[in-house]
């Protein structure tokens, strides 16, 4: 590892553990007792898009899995799930939350683009809002393919790439203007902390098959007509994203 990558790893670090400081360990609770599983900003159901299929059986990895609420989640439906994140302090939330509210399931500290497990140990990879956006794309899909079976799949949700192109540099909600342009949004480095990933289409198409994977599906999610802005997440509105998708949801299989 570089010590260009080591200082973005500890970059982003400590944005998240700021930022369950200030909002993701207090909204966790909530998030674990959800009754079903529920994707992005506005929590569209898993039923309207049917991505997972039936978990029920399956060895499942969350990367950058945060509090883990969605591998709580997948767990209640019978996966066999194993949690991974590079945030001691996320981590925490999810062991207190599986003291409060449960299931138990492994937590592992980690990074997504080396995770310390076997090769072709899971039938099912699966981050939201995680690994596409903090991870390097051209180490952690590699690296998702190693840890899955033959036939395993990959599903991954990531803001969209218009969204990327429109949210201001300094702060506040994506607006209607272009301010970066498509390349510079591979990887941005914002002032107030964090560096993310944003690849285009094509890149995400050549990445993912340069890992070895087959695309089977790639759905641009929109904010439900009832939905309310995010209360912290200051991403996209939620008018903002009835006109654009706010996330982008990729579905792979490994051959």
């Amino acid at each position: 590892m570089t010590e260009a990558v080591s200082a973005d790893k500890a970059l982003n670090r400590a944005l998240w553990a700021v930022m369950n400081e200030r909002f993701t360990d207090a909204a966790a609770e909530d998030m674990w007792s959800r009754p079903e599983p529920a994707w992005g900003l506005f929590a569209v159901p898993e039923q309207d898009l049917g991505v997972l299929g039936d978990v029920d059986g399956l060895d499942v990895l969350e990367l950058a899995c945060g509090t883990a609420y969605f591998s709580a989640w997948l767990s209640r439906l019978g996966a066999r799930a194993v949690a991974v994140d590079l945030s001691h302090e996320q981590l925490v939330t999810a062991r207190r939350m599986q003291a409060q509210v449960g299931p138990v399931f492994p937590l592992l500290q980690a990074d997504g683009e080396q995770v310390p497990l076997p090769s072709g140990r899971f039938d099912l990879v699966v981050s939201e809002h995680g690994a596409a956006q903090w991870c390097d794309p051209e180490r952690w899909l590699p690296e998702a393919a190693r840890l899955l079976r033959p036939g395993g799949r990959l599903v991954f949700l990531t803001n969209s790439l218009v969204s990327a192109l429109c949210v201001p540099a300094e702060e506040g909600v994506a607006g209607d203007r272009l301010l970066r342009g498509q390349r510079e949004a591979y990887r941005v480095r914002w002032p107030g902390g964090g560096v993310e990933f944003h690849p285009s289409h094509g890149d995400w198409v050549r990445l993912l098959t340069a890992a070895g994977f087959v695309i089977t599906a790639m759905h641009e999610v929109y904010a439900p007509p009832d939905a309310d802005d995010h209360a912290f997440y200051e991403i996209v509105s939620k008018s903002w994203s009835t006109q654009w998708p706010a996330e982008e949801l990729w579905v792979a299989s490994r051959p």
